[in-house]
């Protein structure tokens, strides 16, 4: 639903128009990047920040305000499509936050909340993408493993049968 209603703002001619008023020049910026998934760089949201209300930059618990973590979540997803792996080093850097723990906390709450498929290693300190496919290639998917394991299954009877 968050794609569908990005797709609407973004496809409609009114947005071009943002960009000739000074306080909502760098809306339009925003949203086309939400749009197309892009990650959206500390500069644009700052001069996004500068246009909300104050009541609009309350900091919530986290020690973020509600566009920040909504940004952090967007370019999450982003880094999704562009990485099948990166270092939370790295995730920190790209997402522009303080330190690769935050970076983990990050994913490690996206991950659970079902907002991005993915698998964490803490050794290594490695966040790995999983592709996320439709369900009828997730269900065929199921049926080849399950086929899989089925087989080496005979096998392992069939060669105790043997011994």
């Amino acid at each position: 639903q968050r794609q569908r209603t990005l797709g609407l703002v973004y496809k409609d001619e009114r947005l071009s128009q943002l960009d000739a008023i000074p306080e909502f020049q760098s809306h339009s910026t925003i949203l086309t990047q939400m749009f197309l998934n892009r990650i959206v760089r500390k500069e644009d949201l700052k001069h996004f920040e500068a246009s909300l209300a104050d009541h609009q930059k309350a900091l919530m618990g986290d020690g973020l305000t509600i566009v920040e973590r909504g940004v952090l979540e967007h370019n999450m997803v982003a880094v999704s499509h562009l990485y099948s792996s990166v270092f939370f080093t790295r995730l920190s850097e790209i997402l522009g936050v303080v330190d690769a723990e935050k970076a983990e906390k990050t994913a490690l709450k996206m991950i659970a909340d079902g907002n991005i498929s993915g698998s964490i290693d803490e050794v290594e300190g490695v966040l790995r993408f999983h592709p996320t496919g439709s369900k009828e290639e997730s269900s065929l998917l199921h049926w080849d493993e399950t086929i899989t394991s089925f087989c080496t299954q005979l096998n392992k009877v069939t060669d105790a049968v043997r011994a």
